[in-house]
């Protein structure tokens, strides 16, 4: 039986864990990565475009790079150096890009990709939400053209950045209240499932066996990762991606999720209400996942493409 590919775009803020998901995204057999759109986050856009560019031509991905926003739609800037280090990957030895990023907008991008195959892509958005709602503020109808739309983002329970709210949608909550008001199913991949599968010795240990991808991208990032208390980094981008690939990983449930943009010290959390009645409900919220089976799953993709690297 022919495999089906799910066609995707990646919007990220590259970022280590943006990193691993690049490399699964470019990597998986049941994906198709049409392009990557980056946006400002955990470090300047220059910066993440420049780092989309290392990682795919370091792997050898030829997909198309798109810059997008280089600040929120209403808020100054707040990124996460201290996170992922002054460059992003925190200090991962990949050359500077030799080539150049795409013309254009990331939301331009986005808006003819997806009415250019209408039902067909994924959309998988894995940082602030800007680009994702300048594209729909542009053009709503690529809310019911996408074939899926995936965040990692937000949390039904907690925040990292403030108690009540995730970086990602802390970064730009009036884009994710564009995002998650727009008509479609948001597919939440937030902190409730991250933070359950994380880098821990035994992942690390698998890894280092993987050679050159390894030693030069996916250790380094790892192991500079702040916070890696606790049982190892959590991958929270990868998590979005292998569930596109792979959806029996996680376990989600419908809900209906508001963005709070105006409290004092709630801005930015996922509202969340697991008991809103199907009509309201306008996400499905991940509440559960396989670590291990989402580790395998990962080390399966992994493994081709490292040894491909060491050929």
């Amino acid at each position: 039986m022919e495999l089906v590919t799910k066609k995707i775009i990646l919007d990220c803020d590259p970022g280590m864990d943006d990193a691993l998901a690049i490399v699964y995204a470019a990597g998986s057999p049941e994906l198709e990565l049409l392009g990557i759109t980056t946006v400002a986050g955990n470090v300047s856009l220059s910066k993440t475009t420049s780092n989309a560019l290392r990682v795919c031509e370091f792997i050898g991905a030829a997909v198309p790079v798109t810059p997008g926003s280089a600040a929120p739609l209403l808020r100054p800037p707040i990124s996460a150096e201290h996170v992922h280090g002054a460059d992003g990957l925190g200090g991962a030895p990949l050359p500077p890009p030799s080539g150049r990023p795409q013309p254009g907008h990331a939301s331009d991008f986005i808006i003819e990709t997806v009415l250019g195959a209408p039902g067909q892509i994924t959309l998988v958005a894995v940082g602030p939400l800007t680009n994702v709602a300048l594209a729909l503020l542009r053009e709503p109808a690529i809310a019911h053209e996408v074939q899926d739309f995936v965040i990692m983002g937000g949390s039904a329970s907690r925040g990292n950045v403030t108690p009540a709210a995730e970086f990602n949608i802390a970064c730009d909550p009036e884009a994710a209240a564009v995002v998650f008001s727009a008509g479609w199913t948001v597919t939440m991949v937030g902190l409730d499932v991250t933070l359950q599968a994380r880098a821990n010795d035994q992942v690390t240990g698998s890894l280092r066996e993987l050679g050159r991808v390894a030693d030069l991208l996916l250790l380094p990032c790892l192991g500079t990762y702040a916070g890696n208390a606790d049982g190892g980094p959590a991958v929270h981008d990868l998590c979005a991606v292998a569930h596109v690939a792979r959806p029996g990983l996680l376990g989600c449930q419908p809900a209906r999720v508001d963005v709070e943009t105006a409290g004092r010290w709630t801005s930015g959390m996922t509202v969340t209400d697991f008991r809103a009645s199907q009509p309201e409900c306008n996400a499905l919220v991940a509440t559960a996942i396989d670590a291990q089976a989402f580790w395998d799953a990962v080390l399966e993709v992994y493994r081709p493409l490292a040894q491909s690297l060491s050929g």
